[in-house]
């Protein structure tokens, strides 16, 4: 087996660091001993791009918000089925994951954040839902493990009532968020009804190939 290379190391704010590694032509963003991304699987990421895409493609001038980039599958997915007059705001907690996507990741990346549509926001996600008042389309959330976190504590916030209480007020009417997590929680999805929101669960593949174990997408859309 091809050995796995250690590329590089960053320090997660408040606690804790993120690991990037490649074996072969596979990159891998590791946690501890968690494994939290890899490029071999990306199908889940692409779908929480393309659902939410099909239960919006209608709107004009669509803002979409994605929060983080990760290895940027939702990203160059969201862009490939956006139109030109569309934005795309990204939001990334830990500013060497775009070093990592614009230096040893290039090729997978392939010019995605050199999009016009694109901005990058270097902070919490939270802090810019927080601030807006029916600005974005769609809120697309691959923020750590999904509602039961495993890189930082705060994360957690995002997913808590108060959080919701925000997202929904950052929405359009008729917005979805669209919320990426890697294991079923039926206590979530009672609080983002709880929340005010209409909520689909989807359940769908880790690889693009429909192989590999099963994630779970939440819709839920602002009445």
């Amino acid at each position: 087996m091809t050995p796995r290379e250690h590329l590089a190391t960053a320090a997660i704010p408040g606690g804790g660091e993120l690991k990037l590694f490649r074996r072969g032509e596979d990159f891998m963003i590791v946690l501890d001993r968690n494994e939290l991304m890899s490029s071999r699987m990306r199908g889940s990421e692409e779908a929480l791009a393309a659902l939410a895409w099909e239960r919006l493609e209608d709107r004009p001038e669509p803002h979409y918000l994605i929060g983080g980039y990760g290895m940027g599958f939702t990203l160059r997915r969201a862009l490939g089925l956006l139109g030109p007059d569309a934005r795309v705001t990204v939001a990334e907690l830990v500013p060497e994951v775009i070093a990592w996507a614009r230096g040893p990741m290039a090729a997978l990346t392939a010019g995605c954040l050199d999009d016009p549509r694109v901005q990058v926001a270097i902070g919490d996600v939270a802090i810019l839902i927080g601030k807006a008042r029916g600005v974005y389309d769609a809120i697309l959330l691959d923020v750590d493990n999904g509602p039961d976190g495993l890189v930082r504590d705060d994360n957690g916030a995002i997913y808590a009532r108060t959080g919701l209480a925000a997202a929904r007020e950052a929405l359009r009417p008729g917005g979805v968020l669209a919320v990426w997590s890697a294991a079923p929680d039926p206590r979530f999805a009672r609080r983002l009804e709880r929340a005010g929101f209409a909520v689909e669960e989807v359940k769908v593949r880790a690889r693009e190939t429909g192989k590999g174990p099963h994630h779970i997408i939440w819709f839920a859309t602002r009445p």
